[in-house]
């Protein structure tokens, strides 16, 4: 296999060695594809008809990415967009070849692991953080499309930008989610301090923009025309200048400058797969905790019966609550970026090590406590397409925080992703923290596209959600709801969600009451009754090659056929 350059071939290629997992197998083997159905599931009926348009007009699965993820830029701008980062995993059905583009923000060259202290020496608090300048890193998405569209590409590259820029110039209405997160924007901060957005969402009283109201773009669009004639357009010029003067505006400017946009560049990877039962499972590889993490949890999951302990047993989930546990355990104590960090990937994921911490879960309580393992070591918005040659992507994109920075550009709201760095540079014993901030460093995303094939090496699902650190969680669950409980794609994305990151296991309210109790009575202390913000999106292959999908109630996904 010969990797994709992507654009100017400048493109940097860390390509993750595979070999220890075992899996010279399925993801890589050759498909013979005949045209088949499509289908699209993203998070606005938009989104899903910017897709839908771009395979009727002959594109494929990438050309929909592009028009879709546009399109979410502009009515779902609390989520994501193209000020911010995203994963691609993307599936070949030609050569059978399943890789990974990397398109997370980068620090600015200037960032040092004190990024996040005050004069003091002491971490900002994360609403301060939030806004400030110091919390957008340089966007990835439109290089990362770039690249991808490169490789892959059907339509001519412009092509893929005229639903976005025709939906910000005619205007849409504002939908009811997303007026509600702007409303929920302004109960948590200040908006006077941020007038872009001001000007943007709301109405000369300061009242916010209501639902139904009819909302333009000019500069959207004339920002994505401007790509559309040559994506480096984003990196360069007046655009570029127009992101580093808003990144570098108080209150707590930015270090962001022209150089960190010029040299920007994605990155094309392996994807992290592990076999688990008669599966594949592959998803995105640090600087992504989400590959290595889900792969843990159902790599724990493994030596039990899980389809004899349903959805509708305490056992089912206390054993998924414990794997949960201690994944993530392992995510927050080990996983960053590789360029920085020697992330032990192979030894997180080998068989003896999974092992171990899977035994841990062969008890009648609530583990006491979950610390990070000792490997040995040699170490939101999501959308899925699959198009009618049956090439799949599975997206996951954010601009971090409810609109991100709250600092707009060229008509797109710039990401807060460098609060996702760690805000102290130190761990409690005095050693660097892994995920400290540092120059040119992606910070730690939970990202978690994945797809899924079968024994014979074949298409299966392709699954993923938003959700911060809890998209982990919510992707883990869709995987044991369709591969162990033998749910379909939309009653495993209505199943509780269920997050178990520490000593406090987070229920959503529709969790049954007498499975939290009995879950209690095993020793787990619940935060019950949560809501949890996922918006899990999800394509599955029957067997007689039909195509079925599932879109998440918690948002306004929707899934849509050509």
């Amino acid at each position: 296999m010969v990797p994709p350059t992507g654009p100017g071939a400048s493109v940097l290629i860390r390509i993750l060695s595979l070999t220890l997992f075992g899996l010279a197998t399925a993801a890589c083997s050759a498909q013979e594809t005949e045209p088949g159905p499509a289908m699209v599931a993203a998070a606005n009926p938009h989104a899903v008809e910017a897709g839908l348009e771009a395979l009727r007009d002959g594109g494929n699965a990438i050309d929909a990415a592009i028009a879709i993820q546009t399109t979410l830029s502009l009515v779902e701008p609390q989520s994501s967009g193209i000020g911010g980062g995203a994963f691609i995993v993307y599936y070949d059905a030609a050569t059978g070849e399943t890789i990974v583009y990397d398109g997370r923000e980068t620090a600015p060259a200037a960032t040092t692991p004190e990024h996040w202290l005050d004069e003091t020496g002491t971490p900002l608090p994360f609403l301060t953080a939030w806004t400030s300048g110091r919390a957008v890193g340089v966007p990835g998405v439109i290089a990362m499309l770039a690249t991808a569209h490169e490789d892959h590409g059907a339509l001519d590259w412009a092509e893929n930008f005229t639903f976005a820029a025709g939906l910000a110039e005619d205007g849409f209405e504002i939908s009811p989610r997303l007026h509600s997160l702007i409303l929920r924007t302004a109960q948590i901060r200040d908006v006077s301090a941020s007038p872009a957005m001001r000007n943007y969402l709301f109405d000369e009283v300061g009242e916010a923009l209501p639902a139904g109201h009819v909302l333009t773009n000019a500069g959207y669009a004339a920002s994505l025309r401007l790509i559309a004639e040559d994506w480096r357009n984003f990196y360069e010029g007046p655009l570029a200048q127009d992101i580093v003067e808003a990144v570098t505006a108080g209150p707590i400017p930015g270090q962001m400058t022209l150089e960190d946009l010029a040299t920007y560049t994605p990155e094309v990877l392996a994807p992290v797969c592990r076999e688990y039962r008669a599966w594949n499972i592959c998803s995105a590889p640090p600087p992504s905790s989400g590959g290595v993490t889900v792969n843990q949890i159902m790599g724990m999951l493994e030596p039990f019966d899980m389809a004899a302990s349903g959805p509708d047993t305490a056992e089912g989930w206390r054993r998924f609550i414990e794997a949960s546990r201690l994944a993530y355990a392992d995510r927050d104590a080990f996983i960053a970026d590789t360029a920085f960090v020697d992330v032990p990937v192979e030894a997180l994921l080998s068989d003896n090590y999974i092992a171990a911490r899977s035994a841990l879960i062969d008890r009648d309580t609530a583990i006491p406590s979950v610390p990070a393992g000792t490997p040995d070591v040699p170490g939101t918005s999501h959308f899925v397409v699959v198009d009618a040659d049956g090439n799949v992507v599975s997206m996951t994109a954010s601009v971090e925080f409810l609109f991100g920075s709250n600092r707009m550009a060229g008509g797109f709201f710039l990401n807060n992703q460098l609060t996702d760095f760690t805000f102290n540079p130190l761990n409690a014993d005095g050693s660097p923290a892994a995920n400290a901030p540092a120059g040119g460093k992606r910070p730690r995303s939970s990202m978690s596209p994945t797809i899924v094939f079968n024994a014979d090496g074949a298409f299966e699902l392709a699954t993923g959600s938003p959700g911060g650190t809890s998209i982990i969680a919510y992707v883990s669950k869709t995987l044991v709801g369709m591969l162990d409980w033998g749910l379909t794609p939309q009653q495993a994305i209505e199943l509780p969600n269920v997050v178990a990151r520490g000593d406090v296991v987070r229920v959503e309210e529709t969790f049954p009451a007498e499975l939290a109790d009995e879950l209690r009575a095993m020793g787990f202390t619940l935060d019950a009754n949560r809501t949890e913000n996922s918006g899990l999106h999800i394509i599955r292959r029957l067997e007689d090659g039909t195509l079925t999908g599932g879109a998440d109630p918690r948002r306004e996904g929707v899934v849509g056929e050509p």
